[in-house]
């Protein structure tokens, strides 16, 4: 079981614009079953997180039912923006008093952060991201939300090309649970 921050990145580092759009993402070729592809990806999800922004996001481009199978939160303090019908629990608190009931809530699979970068930045400051997926649009925004504003150390562990998208596995500098083979 993991904690997996997965997303989008422009190159200069930033996952949406100033307009809030993701405009300069959705446009582009992407293979949901290709590499780093979202289907394999979103199997091995138990439960996730995402900020208010986040959702007020989802609320807006994907109105209707709610668009995941697994248990979610949202962190906020405005439990009221949480649409009817929509089977998503709220939480103001910080990162390390959530994280324990997103992993029991996963049963044993992965938990991801779906975002957006200040939630990310939340659990990298209590240390619980294992993993940052992050599919870099060839484009710079200039300015807009930061990919993780806050200061971290990563390690490369995997990369490959999907479609119009370079694609990086980062492991948290320092987790010497990964990487261990027969030989390590």
């Amino acid at each position: 079981m993991s904690t997996v921050y997965f997303t989008a990145s422009s190159l200069d580092g930033f996952i949406v614009d100033t307009d809030d759009s993701l405009d300069w993402l959705t446009s582009r070729a992407v293979d949901a079953d290709g590499p780093f592809g979202y289907e394999a990806f979103i199997s091995t999800i138990g439960a996730l997180v995402m900020g208010s922004k986040t959702y007020d996001w989802i609320l807006r481009n994907h109105p209707g039912e709610w668009m995941y199978t697994q248990p979610s939160w949202v962190i906020t303090h405005r439990p009221e923006i949480i649409a009817p019908g929509h089977p998503v629990e709220t939480f103001a608190g910080p990162a390390e008093e959530l994280h324990p009931r997103l992993v029991e809530a996963a049963g044993g699979k992965d938990v991801w952060i779906v975002g957006g970068g200040e939630v990310a930045a939340q659990f990298q400051g209590a240390g619980l991201i294992d993993e940052m997926i992050v599919t870099y649009a060839p484009c710079t925004l200039g300015a807009g939300a930061r990919l993780l504003p806050t200061r971290s150390e990563w390690v490369l562990a995997d990369s490959g090309v999907n479609a119009d998208f370079v694609c990086a596995r980062w492991r948290r500098a320092g987790d010497r649970s990964w990487g261990m083979g027969a030989g390590g």
